[in-house]
C-alpha cells in the first residue's frame, strides 16, 4: 500500500471538519503541531510516523485504513 498525499490530507481535512474544531484544536488534543496539521491538510507536509498516525486516527475516531484512503483487507 503506497502513501498517497492528497487522499490523506482530503481525509484528514473531512474527519477534522466533521468534529468541527479548529487545526489549533485537532492539533492539540492529537498532540502534534499546528504547522504540522496545517502541512498534513495542504498535502505539502511529511510522512507521517505510526505514532502521529495513531494519534489522528484516536481524534478524528477513525481507522488508519480510513485516514489513508485504504480498503478493509477481510
Amino acid at each position: 500500500m503506497n502513501f498517497d498525499k492528497e487522499t490523506f490530507a482530503a481525509n484528514l481535512r473531512a474527519a477534522r471538519a466533521k468534529l468541527d474544531i479548529t487545526q489549533d484544536e485537532f492539533a492539540r488534543r492529537a498532540g502534534i503541531s499546528k504547522d504540522a496539521v496545517v502541512k498534513y491538510e495542504s498535502g505539502e507536509g511529511y510522512i507521517p510516523g505510526a505514532d502521529k498516525i495513531m494519534s489522528i486516527c484516536r481524534v478524528a475516531h477513525i481507522s488508519p485504513n480510513e485516514l489513508m484512503g485504504w480498503e478493509e483487507v477481510a
